[in-house]
């Protein structure tokens, strides 16, 4: 009730001047040029160009969800994509955040929703006898870029299973590098995390013959049990060329991620333009007809910054206690 209080007259005040906002230019961190990432975030640019005043953004390539997390708690940037496993590891100062040699514990990160539902894609050639994670084993095999979340997610999944980087020779390539190393036959497979369909895969089935390995049974429920954000996901029939049967994988929500000092008018505001402009961000990527408040309010894995509190009970929803900030 404090927090409904504390916001009233700051979401009248932005909604009747129009989203006026102070001057400054943001920064919104993504990852490479051939995820989702990439041009989510230059729709988000594009958003807060045009509808919050005295404001330009700009969307950043990076190395996606671990470098993405220190960028936003420093403040080096202001909005980020990062994936909710790495997100929740950050926070939490867990798995690959807090240890000796390892990031620090980052626990001023917050959310301001979710964009979308990644999906873990083992992707290989034709014919290469890569029918499973246990099939990786003495294979060449793209993890992902360094930082990334992708890699966060293929060594959860992968250790879930027994299968760690001393089982096959591990390459950490983004996802143009993981491509044009699949096409090349320089690896023999890659992990993608990342909403389907993905350019890079998409530009690699025109010039080869791939396939997505399905990720079932038992290696299915123990990289489900490996983390709390896991979740069932099925890469439909279709998605790509080739590929004419549904594959089973493992989906991880993507966060939307701000710092806990940020400006509550500039907070309220990005979300208020995002879902009133979804269709200008589902235009650039299908992947944001996922992003609703729905989604949001269920599979956020920290936190919500206070004004997205505020946004979402102004729109008349109950917002978990779990998602409430620390005081």
């Amino acid at each position: 009730m404090r927090i409904r209080t504390l916001f009233a007259a700051l979401a009248a005040s932005i909604l009747a001047s129009g989203m006026v906002v102070a001057q400054g230019s943001l920064s919104i961190a993504t990852g490479g040029t051939g995820g989702v990432y990439y041009p989510t975030g230059g729709a988000y640019a594009e958003l807060v160009n045009e509808h919050l005043e005295d404001y330009t953004a700009a969307a950043e390539v990076t190395g996606a969800s671990v470098e993405n997390a220190g960028l936003i708690a420093r403040g080096d940037s202001d909005i980020a994509l990062a994936l909710a496993d790495t997100v929740y590891q950050a926070y939490t100062g867990t798995g690959n955040f807090g240890g000796d040699g390892q990031p620090p514990q980052l626990p001023n990160l917050r959310a301001l929703g979710v964009a979308y539902a990644n999906a873990v894609q083992l992707v290989t050639l034709e014919g290469s006898g890569i029918e499973s994670l246990a099939d990786l084993v003495g294979k060449r095999v793209s993890v992902g870029a360094p930082g990334s979340g992708t890699e966060v997610s293929a060594k959860t999944i992968l250790e879930a299973n027994g299968v760690t980087y001393d089982d096959f020779d591990e390459q950490r390539l983004n996802f143009n590098e993981t491509a044009a190393a699949l096409r090349d036959g320089q690896i023999d497979a890659g992990f993608w995390s990342v909403g389907p369909p993905t350019s890079s895969i998409l530009d690699l089935a025109t010039t080869r013959d791939i396939e997505l390995v399905s990720i079932t049974g038992e290696e299915l429920e123990n990289g489900l049990a490996a983390s709390d954000v896991f979740a069932p996901y099925t890469i439909r029939a279709g998605t790509y060329p080739g590929v004419d049967e549904d594959v089973s994988t493992i989906g991880t929500p993507n966060v939307i991620l701000v710092r806990a000092e940020m400006d509550d008018e500039l907070a309220y505001a990005f979300l208020d333009a995002l879902y009133a402009n979804i269709d200008d961000v589902i235009a650039v990527h299908p992947s944001a007809n996922d992003t609703t408040p729905e989604l949001a309010l269920s599979a956020a894995p920290i936190p919500l910054h206070p004004a997205a509190v505020q946004y979402y009970q102004d729109q008349g929803y109950d917002v978990p206690e779990r998602l409430l900030p620390p005081q």
